[in-house]
Order: C-alpha cells, then structure tokens, then sequence
C-alpha cells in the first residue's frame, strides 16, 4: 500500500503559477466556499502550516469513484491552495436550474447522480478511513465527469466525527441555507443526519429542477418550496413534484422512490431519517413498499428558515410554520 505523506503532495507555487497562467481569470472556472477553483484558499485561513498538511494528507486518503481526487497542495506564507482533478462539466447546478439546460440530464442521468451521491456519502460516513461529515452536500458541490457522473467537491467546511459520537455541537453554524437541517441551524448540532437532510433536499431538487430556495408559484399563490414539496406527498400528488422536461420519458417507480426517500430525508426528527446505508440499498432495491414508507414518515409542526431565501446567508435566522395533520 503506498504511503500518502504531505511532502509527496506538495507543489511549488512557481508550479501553480505557470500551469493557472498566474491565475488569470481566463483560467478560472468556478467559486468555492473558501476561494476561487483551482482551488485558492483565502489568505485570511488561522489554520497552522502542519495541522493544514495533515489535514491534506487526510483528504489525499479519501479515494472513492464518486469524490472529487485530491492531487496535491501549496503553502507559501500565509497562502494555502488545493489542488484537485479536473472534473469537465462543471457543477450539477449549472445544468439543473437553467431552463437551457437541464433538459440535458435526462431521468437516467439524474438517477444515476442520485445513485452516485448517495454512495460517495456512505462512503465519507461508513467506509473512509475517518468518518467525514461533509456538511456543505448541496448541488453546487456536485461537479460532474466527462460522462455526467457525479463527483463529491467542496470539503473546506467538512468535519472528521468519531464513529460512537452521535452529534457534534459548534457555536459556528457554516453552510448553505435551505441545505442545513433544523438542529444544526437551531442548535448549532450536527451529525451524518445532517448530512442525510442535505441529501433529501437535493434528491427533491433533482426530481423537480427547482432551487430549495426558489418559491413555488400556483393558482392559490406562491410557496416555499420544501413545504410544497410536503403538502404534494402528504396529500398524495407526489407526481405534481416533476420537472416538466422529464414527464413523458422518466420511470413513475423510480420517482416516486425518490420523492419518498427525499421526504424520509428531511424529517424534523434527525433520529427517523434513514441512513446513507440504507438510502443506498434503497435505491439499489427493485421492489419499495410505499405503504411502509409512508407510515414511517412524520410530516413536519414546523419548517425553518434553512428552507427560506438568501441561501447563501448564514446570519439571521428566523422561522416559519407550516401545520400539518399528524399521520
């Protein structure tokens, strides 16, 4: 087994410089949360020189088809620069919420995305060698290969957790609003059911080509979409929930199975979300007891503001309530 070290990870920064033509714009393909892709970490990072290599080394372990291959790093005085694999078509984002594209992901692609997701986190929770809380899981984080398959990206928020550990507590909140689940936003807790909510609202997404945070217009008004998305499964008109592009030529099995698993996701409840693990072997299972899953299912008192606009705003929060009769 070959052995992963920081110094066989590190670049010159002549080296960067040279193949980013000195980061010129031109070379610049996207934003993450901490600086610009290449990737470029802001300078203003308290992280030490050797907590950050190993910290590096650690990420270096992380090898898994559906997560984003870490090549190598730089540390020049108070800069610190990643270096990832390229991955060719951009973020699922870009394709998902434009009206000119998203017609290009298909069923069989977005399930397949779906799929993909679901086994890069169980491996992060159950399979790498720390189990990693990814807690930023949201479609601008799921970049796409040349053959449209997903690729896990973005771990500058992600935290390692022991495996008996059943929640971790933190006074700094970080993450994308409409992604975050109750008990991190409230509590300020989170836990791999954190990273399950995020999961469920990014299965929703897929399935309808709407944001979280884009509000759902209709005869009566508007509304915000996860309540939306609640009243169409509760009241049993899940099918409401599809993007229009994908009617004619998706598999009503498979989005329905996903619908269910997407609400099953973003219980208020963190201990009645299911586990990655048996996300996987649910979307791997050809026969899905909707009846079952439904009884299962607690429609929420009340939704939060991580379901609200201003998702990429991480400082007030407020609240909102949606009443629903208990099952």
């Amino acid at each position: 087994m070959d052995v992963v070290t920081a110094e066989s990870l590190q670049f010159e920064l002549k080296t960067i410089r040279a193949a980013t033509n000195n980061f010129s714009d031109d070379n610049k393909i996207g934003r993450g949360g901490f600086g610009d892709v290449f990737k470029r970490l802001l300078n203003t990072s308290s992280q030490g020189d050797t907590e950050f290599k190993n910290e590096v080394v650690l990420l270096a372990k992380l090898q898994h088809r559906y997560l984003v291959r870490l090549v190598g790093f730089c540390v020049m005085n108070t800069e610190k620069l990643l270096i990832y694999e390229f991955v060719p078509n951009k973020s699922l984002d870009y394709f998902l919420f434009d009206a000119q594209k998203q017609g290009q992901l298909d069923w069989s692609i977005r399930y397949n995305i779906i799929k993909g997701v679901a086994r890069g986190m169980l491996y992060l929770h159950d399979d790498s060698p720390e189990r990693i809380i990814h807690r930023d899981l949201k479609a601008a984080n799921v970049l796409l290969d040349a053959e449209m398959k997903p690729k896990l990206a973005d771990f500058g928020t992600a935290r390692i957790c022991d495996l008996e550990q059943t929640h971790v507590a933190t006074s700094r909140v970080v993450g994308t609003f409409g992604y975050m689940s109750p008990e991190y936003i409230l509590h300020g807790q989170f836990s791999i059911k954190s990273d399950v909510y995020s999961f469920g609202v990014l299965v929703l997404e897929i399935v309808s080509g709407k944001k979280v945070n884009s509000p759902i217009n209709h005869a009566d008004g508007s509304e915000h979409f996860l309540p939306y998305a609640w009243k169409c499964w509760f009241e049993d008109k899940s099918l409401e929930l599809i993007d229009p592009t994908l009617r004619d030529s998706c598999s009503t099995n498979e989005v329905l199975k996903c619908i269910n698993l997407g609400i099953m996701c973003i219980q208020e409840d963190a201990t009645k979300r299911p586990t990655m693990e048996v996300i996987v072997h649910m979307l791997n299972s050809s026969d899905f007891d909707y009846s079952k899953a439904r009884s299962a299912i607690q429609p929420p008192i009340s939704l939060y503001s991580s379901i609200l606009d201003h998702s990429d705003k991480s400082t007030t929060i407020t609240s909102c309530s949606l009443t629903m009769p208990r099952l």
